[in-house]
């Protein structure tokens, strides 16, 4: 008997879903045992029937539900809340789902700032009112999906690897636990470190290293005076490959695999990091969305108060 499996997508770009399909020959052997009752991206299956007849969104009763892409409006609030009661197992499914991911930077301004940008003080369109018919209202903020209901797996990242995704459905077919490990980056990162810095900060424009080097003889990136998030991240995007994926790419960690464990303070202990170094904090302008850009829901990014 086959494990049934229900996905839905809320505020995210669609690179979640491209991951499903980037299984490949996994996904293949996955399929014959597992059976997809709605995801909105791959099949024709709409939560207010087929017709559009009925008055209340509702998913199919499933073993698995998937939601990729955080909480923007009060649809997809309310399609979660369905989401949780109709599946057994639900997984957060991308840095959007667990943390707020980009979509979440928003949570810096309120959402009448958020509207007077877009709809009256664009350059690129003429002044219109609020939109407020036959489309959902906005959430009061950007919501991480734990934060609306509660999740039972975790796959962070912007995209997750598609070995990971293969392996939360393995081991759900399996009746065990998965779960990555609390290390950061910089555990499983292969540069050296010399613990100083004697060079200001700069943009990675171009690759830090030449392309013909390995990553094995480079110097830590961020000594190299190029801002990377590895000392506050979580380790495992690579997959079943231990170099993480940035890295092995020769550009600095983004962050997006979020917290290395929760309840941490990535902004707090990032700062601490460049101190160590001797970087000065002060190079970087917007300290509080460049260290958490990944990671502003669950109330880590609030608007700043106008100074008066």
């Amino acid at each position: 008997m086959g494990i049934t499996v229900a996905e839905e997508w809320f505020a995210i770009c669609g690179g979640c879903e491209v991951t499903i399909l980037d299984l490949g020959e996994k996904l293949l052997d996955l399929l014959p045992k597992l059976e997809f009752l709605h995801m909105p991206v791959i099949m024709d299956h709409k939560v207010y029937g087929q017709k559009g007849e009925k008055k209340k969104m509702e998913i199919p009763q499933a073993d698995v539900g998937i939601i990729s892409g955080s909480i923007r409006n009060i649809e997809n609030k309310e399609l979660a809340q369905e989401m949780r009661e109709k599946c057994g197992s639900l997984i957060a499914l991308g840095s959007c789902a667990c943390y707020g991911g980009i979509p979440a930077l928003a949570n810096q301004f309120k959402v009448d700032e958020i509207y007077e940008k877009v709809y009256r003080n664009s350059k690129s369109t003429e002044s219109a009112p609020t939109p407020d018919q036959e489309i959902p209202l906005l959430t009061e903020r950007v919501y991480a999906i734990d934060e609306a209901v509660k999740v039972d797996v975790y796959i962070p990242g912007c995209p997750p690897s598609p070995e990971l995704v293969a392996d939360a459905l393995a081991s759900l077919l399996q009746g065990r636990p998965f779960s990555i490990p609390e290390r950061s980056v910089c555990d499983d990162c292969p540069t050296s470190r010399e613990r100083k810095v004697d060079i200001s900060l700069k943009r990675p424009l171009e690759s830090i290293i030449p392309l013909d080097k390995k990553i094995e003889e480079s110097r830590c990136f961020m000594e190299l005076g190029y801002l990377c998030l590895g000392p506050v991240t979580r380790s495992g995007c690579g997959g079943h490959e231990k170099i993480p994926r940035c890295i092995k790419g020769y550009m600095p960690c983004r962050g997006c695999f979020g917290p290395i464990r929760k309840g941490a303070n990535p902004m707090v202990e990032m700062m601490g990091a460049l101190a160590s170094i001797g970087l000065d904090l002060k190079m970087i302008p917007d300290r509080s969305a460049t260290f958490q850009r990944y990671i502003g829901a669950q109330g880590r990014l609030r608007p700043v108060p106008v100074k008066q």
